[in-house]
């Protein structure tokens, strides 16, 4: 017995499909061949009556119509028995249904029971006119035992015939339902183990079609959940690294000042300490609810015209004091004429603030980068952060835009920067392009939309 479920489901469909089939072809071949014998029959009686002569003399009807394995009948038009070619002898009229179609000038058939014996039978009648003038009805009656019992044998073989089709239908089904539910029984188990918490599990097995594939999906969203928690894993270590450094210098400098006795200078060093790893900590924070936003779609643009070039000005007057700590001179190429954007300002500044810190970050002492604003089509604007820094090796260019990836984690932060970024760009419509070659440096592009070509119609989300 097939238990409940898909297994059954599949086998009993696809058994219902093919028994209804089989059962419709079988009614209609045995409906065929029982037309084709009965019709052989019906013409074979038939031929008599066009074969030969009416007789001249009602009392010749018998041996001029006699016909070998069918019985002679001579009936009056009234279904009298006049003639019979047996002894046998009926005492009442025929009343079957050949006679009505005999007298309206037709041959007439019947196929029934032969009254007294019960004997399946076959009557063919047709109007005999002797010289013109009298009428009466030649009537064959045939047995059908021996073309029924044919008939019957023929039944039962193709009965049998259709028997074993469903019984290697039924095993054909059975292979087959079995060859879908348990790769999906087995993609179950595994899914139950990954649902609990065990994402070292794989789907194993080479399974065709959507099968694979669903089995393919599952496992590669297995790789990508260890791998997102393994990043989760180095990220929390990461930011508690982070975090723990401006609280520590906090946390120190604050008991220091309070247990007092220091002069000014020492003091006013101490406050300044306290606020910069302050001000570090806004920005980690800042950083991450900004990221979660993003997550969510929930960061809000507050949109307008913004040039290009004041912009970029801003961004390096912002950035002066950390590159003339390191030396680094910041240039900028504004381009030919202005260009304008339909963006929000503050959103931009962001971006370009992370670029030029990320160039500033992993440039040597003394180099320069370079900010350029490029034209790159008639409704489009690139601006590039180009510095000679220490660049991207190839196999990190396809991670470095990813959440919480760092090239050098030794140089702090939480990896969000570049990921926060290329989302802020893309709400602008904007896409972000890196080129890098390692110990040669890397170039940024952001290509933004022109402000003629940008819709304005309020604030984006």
């Amino acid at each position: 017995m097939i238990k409940k479920g898909m297994t059954r489901q599949i086998v009993l469909h696809y058994f219902l499909v093919v028994f209804l089939t089989i059962l419709l072809v079988e009614m209609v071949f045995l409906f065929a061949i029982r037309t084709y014998y009965y019709d052989g029959i019906s013409n074979y009686l038939q031929s008599s009556f066009d074969n030969t002569s009416a007789p001249t003399n009602s009392r010749d009807l018998i041996s001029t119509y006699t016909l070998d394995k069918a019985e002679v009948q001579v009936l009056d038009l009234k279904g009298n028995v006049i003639q019979n070619s047996t002894p046998f002898r009926l005492d009442k009229p025929i009343q079957t249904g050949d006679i009505p179609q005999a007298l309206t000038g037709s041959t007439g058939r019947w196929i029934g029971k032969q009254a007294g014996t019960g004997e399946d039978v076959m009557a063919v009648t047709r109007m005999i006119q002797i010289n013109g003038d009298k009428s009466y009805l030649v009537r064959y009656v045939t047995s059908l035992e021996l073309v029924n019992q044919k008939l019957l044998y023929i039944t039962l073989v193709s009965t049998g015939i259709g028997i074993i089709i469903l019984i290697i239908v039924l095993i054909v089904s059975v292979g087959l339902a079995n060859s879908i539910v348990k790769p999906i029984n087995n993609i179950i188990n595994v899914s139950t183990l990954m649902a609990k918490g065990d994402f070292n599990v794989r789907i194993k097995g080479n399974y065709p079609h959507e099968i694979g594939d669903l089995a393919s999906t599952l496992n590669y969203m297995a790789d990508e959940i260890v791998q997102s928690n393994q990043v989760k894993d180095d990220f929390i270590s990461s930011i508690s690294h982070e975090l723990r450094t401006p609280l520590t210098g906090i946390k120190g400098w604050s008991e220091t000042l309070v247990s007092g006795g220091f002069d000014p200078e020492e003091t006013k060093l101490g406050m300044s300490i306290i606020s910069k790893e302050t001000d570090r900590l806004i920005g980690l924070v800042e950083e991450m609810l900004d990221f979660s936003k993003l997550q969510q779609n929930q960061m809000k643009l507050v949109m307008g015209e913004v040039n290009m070039k004041e912009l970029l000005q801003e961004t390096m007057l912002n950035v002066w004091a950390k590159a003339e700590q390191k030396h680094i001179s910041l240039s900028l190429q504004p381009g030919e004429r202005p260009f304008l954007v339909y963006a929000d300002g503050n959103r931009l500044k962001q971006v370009f603030l992370n670029l030029v810190d990320n160039a500033i970050k992993f440039s040597p002492d003394g180099s320069i980068i370079a900010l350029m604003i490029t034209e790159i089509a008639p409704d489009k604007v690139r601006i590039s952060v180009k510095d000679p820094g220490i660049g991207i090796s190839p196999e990190f260019m396809e991670k470095v835009k990813d959440r919480f990836f760092q090239v050098n984690p030794n140089q702090g932060g939480t990896g969000l920067g570049l990921a926060i970024t290329q989302q802020i760009v893309k709400l602008h419509q904007g896409e972000m392009h890196i080129e890098s070659e390692l110990d040669q440096g890397t170039t940024v592009s952001v290509d933004l939309p022109l402000l003629d070509h940008t819709q304005q119609s309020g604030p984006l989300t």
